[in-house]
C-alpha cells in the first residue's frame, strides 16, 4: 500500500478583495451640555463661576446664597431651599451665608439658621455676609452667625416684631409690637397718675387687653430667640438683644443700622472695606442673584445648588 500525496491548499486566480477598514470612533464632545441649553442658563452658570472664585480666594470656606426679593418675606417654605443648599455641607465645615431678605416669620427665620448651626456643629463656623440690609427676622438670622460680615452697603435692622391688624375698612395695617405697648404702658402709668385724667382714661380705652397680652407673647419670643442664639456664640445677651429692640435709638422698624453701628452694639462683625478684592467680588455676586429674581421670588444658590423659589 503506498500513501496518497497530501494535498496542499486549494488556490484560486482571482485575488480576495482587502478587508474593510472600520469607522473611526467618534469624536467625544467637548460639553456635556447642548449649546441652547447653556446660552438659556449663562447667567446661573456665571453665578456659579463667580461662588466657586470666592471660594478658591477664601480658602477651607463653602459659601451659600440665601437673596429674597424686595417682597419676599423669610417664611416655612424656605426649609426646602435651604435643606438642598445643604446637601453637600458637612459636620465641622465652615459656611459664608449671604444673606439679603426683608425679614419676615420669627419661627421660620430660627429654623433656617438653626438648619445651617446642625449641619456644621459644634466643629464648624458661620459667617453671615449681608451685602445689602438683612432686616428683622433677617437680622435674628445674621445673629445665629459666629460672625457677621459687612461693609458700606451692608445694613441690619432692628428686631421689632411687627404684626398686621385689619382697620375698620378691612384694611391690613402694620403695627409695631413694641411701640404698641410702649403706647400702652404711657396711658396706664398717666391714668394711674390721675384716675380722673379724661385724655388718658380715653386713649387707655382704646387699647384691647387680648391683644396687649398677644402682642406681649410676640415681644418676649423675638426677645427669647435674640438671646439664645447669642448665648449659643459667648456674647453678652441680654444687653446686645435690648439695643436692638431700643426703639427709642431705632425710630422706625427699616432705620439703618450700619455695621460701625453693629460693633457698637456688641456683635463680633468683620467689617471690609467697600474697596477690598474679596468684597467686590461679594457685591458683584449679589448683584447677580438680585437680578435673577422678581420681588416675591428668592434665590438659594452655592457652587452644586441653584433654585429660585
Amino acid at each position: 500500500m503506498t500513501d496518497k500525496p497530501k494535498s496542499g491548499p486549494k488556490t484560486s486566480a482571482t485575488p480576495s478583495a482587502p478587508a474593510p477598514v472600520p469607522p473611526a470612533p467618534a469624536k467625544a464632545r467637548s460639553t456635556s451640555k447642548t449649546p441652547l441649553f447653556a446660552a438659556s442658563h449663562a447667567a446661573r452658570y456665571q453665578r456659579q463661576d463667580l461662588i466657586k472664585d470666592l471660594e478658591e480666594r477664601v480658602p477651607g470656606r463653602r459659601l451659600l446664597c440665601f437673596v429674597g426679593g424686595r417682597e419676599a418675606e423669610i417664611d416655612r417654605d424656605d426649609t426646602a431651599g435651604f435643606v438642598d443648599l445643604l446637601y453637600h455641607i458637612h459636620p465641622g465645615d465652615h459656611v459664608d451665608l449671604m444673606l439679603h431678605t426683608i425679614g419676615g416669620d420669627i419661627d421660620a427665620a430660627e429654623k433656617l439658621i438653626k438648619l445651617v448651626q446642625a449641619k456644621v456643629g459644634e466643629n464648624g463656623t458661620i459667617r453671615a455676609i449681608v451685602p445689602d440690609f438683612a432686616k428683622s427676622a433677617g437680622t435674628l438670622m445674621a445673629l445665629g452667625a459666629n460672625t457677621i460680615v459687612m461693609s458700606d452697603s451692608s445694613e441690619l435692622g432692628a428686631i421689632d416684631p411687627q404684626f398686621y391688624l385689619k382697620d375698620g375698612q378691612g384694611n391690613d395695617i402694620c403695627h409695631s409690637v413694641l411701640r404698641y405697648l410702649d403706647a400702652y404702658r404711657q396711658h396706664a402709668e398717666a391714668l394711674r397718675a390721675n384716675p380722673e385724667d379724661p385724655v388718658a382714661q380715653l386713649m387707655f380705652d382704646k387699647f384691647d387687653p387680648n391683644l396687649v397680652r398677644k402682642f406681649e407673647g410676640i415681644r418676649d419670643r423675638a426677645s427669647t430667640l435674640a438671646e439664645d442664639l447669642l448665648k449659643r456664640r459667648g456674647k453678652p445677651y441680654s444687653t446686645i438683644a435690648g439695643n436692638l429692640m431700643d426703639i427709642a435709638r431705632w425710630k422706625s422698624h427699616n432705620q439703618m443700622i450700619s455695621a460701625q453701628d453693629a460693633v457698637e452694639i456688641g456683635l463680633d462683625v468683620d467689617v471690609m472695606s467697600s474697596e477690598d478684592d474679596i468684597w467686590r467680588l461679594y457685591w458683584e455676586l449679589y448683584c447677580h442673584l438680585s437680578l435673577a429674581i422678581k420681588a416675591k421670588q428668592k434665590v438659594f444658590e452655592s457652587a452644586f445648588v441653584s433654585l429660585v423659589l
